[in-house]
């Protein structure tokens, strides 16, 4: 199945669901070429819209989702993986049915990372602090043109043990990465960005969810939880950061 903006062909069920650590896939071209563009080029600059900023020990980051405010052609793109047929071609593909699409895109919309910033590797949040909902699938697709290897910013998935990172996936333009949400699905870009001072990581990302019969007053409700790599240095003021930020984000904690 195919339109003139996405080519459903691209998402292959037996890859997603024997992706390593946990099922995911990574996609060149979901989107169309000249698509992308337009949104690559109506994307904001910092000074354009009100930016969400985190800026503590496990992240530094920028983050937006009043998609209101933002050209048509972003408005399209959350339109099109937040539709009927994206939602129902995803449920075929990833085996979970019921999947809900976030128009309010609590903790999604658009992502920024400037030169020196970091996502550290975590699971996130596990239901929609408005609706209850369980969160169960992300999908971000990544606007980088002549992104180098050598600028970092990889989204990295860990094995459920953090023990090792598994698969990197460069940021590059119109690549796309969906992957399962659950307690023990491990991502993020934990080194900060090499990128020129001129150029920022920059990505749109979508959130999928399934309602529960969970009792809610036995469900562990958390914000992201943020895990130590092997190779990171720890102490007892970060492991209460890492307690802190998963009730809720800190209010630029530094170490």
């Amino acid at each position: 199945m195919t339109n003139k903006i996405i080519n459903y062909e691209k998402i292959d069920k037996e890859l997603f669901r024997s992706g390593k650590p946990f099922p995911n896939i990574v996609i060149d071209g979901l989107f169309d070429s000249n698509f992308m563009l337009k949104i690559e080029k109506d994307y904001p600059l910092i000074e354009d819209v009100s930016w969400w900023s985190y800026d503590n020990h496990f992240e530094k980051k920028f983050a937006y989702d009043n998609i209101r405010n933002l050209p048509d052609s972003i408005q399209e793109y959350f339109k099109i993986i937040n539709s009927w047929d994206f939602v129902k071609k995803i449920e075929e593909v990833t085996g979970i049915t019921g999947l809900i699409a976030d128009p309010s895109l609590w903790g999604a919309g658009l992502h920024r990372i400037e030169r020196g910033g970091k996502l550290d590797i975590h699971a996130d949040f596990n239901y929609h602090r408005l609706t209850g909902w369980r969160r169960r699938l992300n999908i971000i697709t990544f606007l980088n043109k002549n992104w180098d290897e050598s600028y970092g910013g990889h989204t990295e998935l860990w094995d459920k043990d953090m023990k090792e990172c598994v698969v990197k996936v460069l940021p590059i333009f119109n690549r796309t990465v969906m992957f399962v949400v659950d307690d023990d699905t491990f991502h993020g870009h934990p080194d900060p960005l090499m990128c020129p001072e001129n150029m920022t990581r920059r990505s749109l990302a979508a959130y999928y969810y399934t309602l529960h019969d969970d009792n809610i007053n036995e469900i562990n409700l958390r914000s992201t939880d943020y895990k130590k790599r092997p190779s990171d240095l720890t102490n007892k003021k970060i492991e209460k950061m890492r307690e802190e930020r998963r009730k809720g984000r800190l209010r630029d904690m530094k170490t």
